[in-house]
């Protein structure tokens, strides 16, 4: 894969435990498996790097563990020419990702019945966040205090301070506007 993408001018290699970090992590296997995501895990938790997997053959539930482990790019060995690689590269190094065509169906059916199995029967959502939790730092956002909050939500003063508190703790965020950064970001508001 190395000596393919050498000669692509709009890729540049770096060495491993180079000066410069890399923005983009290549792993190329045969199987994802358990000394797999070990590796996958390593990279993700030692890196900001974001990473593609070049791998021979793969199924869904192989496919969320490599999403799991921070890959968000994902190509089969037998469609990894050096204009796919170079296509895929690219996007995940602009923050997108890649799935094989025929699996992205079967993932986000995948992702659909968690939402609606594992995180609606919990009042969560992908966040992590409560519906209620989305809505305090909404009104955070728009200038309302805790007094204000309270009660154009029904709640009392008390019950605002700690749900922004139980956000900020979880989430390790150190203050209010801190918060609202965050929700604003990840597009909660």
């Amino acid at each position: 894969m190395a000596s393919h993408l050498r000669t692509r001018p709009e890729i540049r290699l770096a060495e491993q435990g180079g000066a410069e970090p890399p923005q983009v992590v290549i792993v190329v296997v045969d199987a994802i498996d358990d000394d797999v995501l070990r590796l996958l895990r390593q990279i993700h938790r030692g890196t900001s790097a974001r990473g593609v997997l070049i791998v021979t053959h793969v199924d869904e539930q192989q496919l969320v563990n490599a999403a799991e482990c921070g890959f968000v790019g994902v190509v089969r060995r037998s469609e990894a020419t050096p204009e796919r690689m170079v296509q895929v590269i690219g996007a995940v190094a602009k923050g997108e990702g890649y799935v094989p065509p025929d699996l992205l169906g079967s993932l986000l059916a995948q992702v659909g019945r968690v939402q609606g199995q594992i995180l609606e029967p919990r009042g969560l959502n992908f966040t992590g966040l409560a519906a209620r939790e989305v809505e305090v730092l909404r009104l955070v956002a728009e200038g309302y205090d805790t007094a204000d909050i309270a009660l154009k939500l029904s709640y009392s003063e008390r019950t605002i301070k700690n749900v922004l508190h139980a956000v900020m703790t979880r989430l390790n965020l150190k203050n209010r506007s801190h918060a609202v950064a965050y929700a604003l970001r990840q597009g909660l508001i």
